[in-house]
């Protein structure tokens, strides 16, 4: 590992008039590693931390005194807030700033996984709205759609698809958020193993890969609709100069975005179009390198054909839906298999849409496999914000409830006082997951590819 940035990485800042290279190689070489979470406000009101400090611009971040060890906490898995970088919190401004906050938004995070973005969208853009989340690795979409059922809502739809796919949706979404894959110079302080790996080649690989995100995707987005561009590099190349190859290839307009001189961000602009970006930097912002700029189509964007598409019949059973959601007139349920979903009603016929063009990991809550005479709930049901709150349910002590996340087997005698059946298993109040109490054992239901390996 190297001890040093790379000296041409640090060239190049030093040619932005006014950076101070003393303080940016000084936070880098002590290392300091800051911990924050964000929210999940629908099932978590205050952080079940102490010591802890909002983050400036998200006014669901918090800063950690100390990064505890998340594996042993149940509500991290529960979805009661999310482990994110603090910088990245900066779109929660951005989303009200452009006046999208609990909108009516159809959104496409097109590099989504882990899933951070995805569910701070969720959060802010509300639940009149629709969240795209979409991840081209296989392996990393099974990561964001786990991270989507902990969340718990019911208006979003998993995707695994290249973003040329999207491109068969013309002037469908109105917020196109772009986290593009980038050479990863933000990331060098909380990760110094990377800078060994960072060059001026890779660099240059990584500004082409954007603009080819970019290029198989912007058709996607409506007139007058906003993209959220943003990376984790301190590289011109893969920052304000992207913006200008946008305006330079299409009709865009910048986005101004306000912002409070304590909060250490800098303002920039690009080098043709003066575009504005902003820029994080660990020694004058408590977060990790960060850049962002936002950007308003203006061309007239053709949409696809949104003819009518043909139903099939709906023969879920709704009194059994009924006797396990919250009832609500704004969601429909379909069968997908064996299996029964809730989704927006309003949304309906655009998952139909969907279904045409794209692969589909994840579509609304699935609320469990019906046999043909019962419902076997699933896991997704007891993490969403929608199930019924009086259901079976026991509140567990913390030893209990980490036996439950490794799927070992629990005592039938810390449950004599529920009856027989299905029963969810709560920490704090907050539901992790489906046992079935029978009369000589537990069956433990938390699913296997999610449980806890080691402590």
């Amino acid at each position: 590992m190297s001890n040093f940035l790379p000296n041409e990485l640090v060239k190049r800042l030093n040619e932005q008039e006014g950076f101070d290279s003393a303080a940016f190689n000084k936070v880098h070489e002590q290392g300091d590693k800051i911990t924050s979470i964000r929210l999940n406000s629908l099932k978590q009101d205050s952080a079940p931390f102490e010591n802890v400090n909002l983050v400036q611009w998200c006014d669901k971040g918090y800063y950690l005194a100390e990064r505890p060890i998340f594996t042993l906490d149940p509500l991290y898995h529960a979805g009661c807030y999310y482990v994110q970088e603090a910088s990245s919190m900066f779109i929660a401004h951005i989303l009200k700033e452009i006046g999208l906050e609990n909108s009516v938004t159809r959104a496409l995070d097109l590099c989504a996984a882990p899933g951070g973005k995805s569910t701070l969208l969720t959060s802010y853009l509300g639940n009149e709205s629709l969240v795209v989340s979409n991840e081209v690795i296989k392996s990393r979409a099974n990561i964001l759609a786990d991270n989507m059922v902990r969340w718990g809502t019911a208006n979003v739809v998993v995707t695994n698809n290249d973003p040329s796919a999207f491109n068969r949706l013309p002037g469908y979404f109105d917020l196109l958020l772009i986290d593009a894959p980038c050479s990863g110079s933000g990331m060098f302080r909380k990760d110094h193993e990377t800078i060994d790996e960072w060059s001026l080649a890779n660099v240059k690989l990584c500004s082409d890969r954007q603009k080819r995100i970019l290029a198989e995707s912007l058709n996607s987005l409506i007139t007058d609709g906003y993209l959220i561009y943003s990376t984790c590099s301190y590289s011109k190349e893969e920052n304000e100069d992207i913006l200008d190859w946008i305006l330079n290839e299409y009709a865009f307009e910048s986005i101004p975005i306000a912002l409070d001189s304590d909060w250490g961000i800098e303002e920039t602009q690009s080098t043709k179009h003066q575009a504005s970006g902003y820029r994080f930097y660990p020694h004058k912002v408590k977060g990790e390198g960060f850049f962002v700029a936002v950007l308003q189509k203006k061309e007239n964007q053709s949409s696809f054909s949104r003819k009518k598409i043909k139903f099939e019949k709906n023969v879920v059973p709704s009194k059994i839906v009924s006797d396990w959601v919250e009832e609500r007139q704004d969601y429909t349920q379909f069968m997908h298999g064996d299996y029964i979903h809730i989704f927006p009603k309003n949304y309906e016929e655009d998952l139909r849409w969907f279904q045409q063009v794209l692969y589909i990991k994840q579509a609304g809550t699935n609320i469990g496999k019906w046999t043909g005479r019962e419902l076997l709930p699933s896991h997704d049901l007891a993490c969403s914000i929608h199930i019924r709150t009086d259901l079976p349910a026991k509140d567990v002590t913390l030893d209990v409830a980490l036996q439950f996340l490794r799927k070992d087997s629990l005592e039938i005698v810390d449950f004599t006082a529920v009856k027989l059946g299905w029963c969810l298993i709560q920490y704090k109040g907050t539901n992790l997951g489906w046992i079935k109490i029978l009369s000589n054992r537990i069956n433990n239901y938390y699913p296997k590819e999610v449980r806890i390996m080691n402590l």
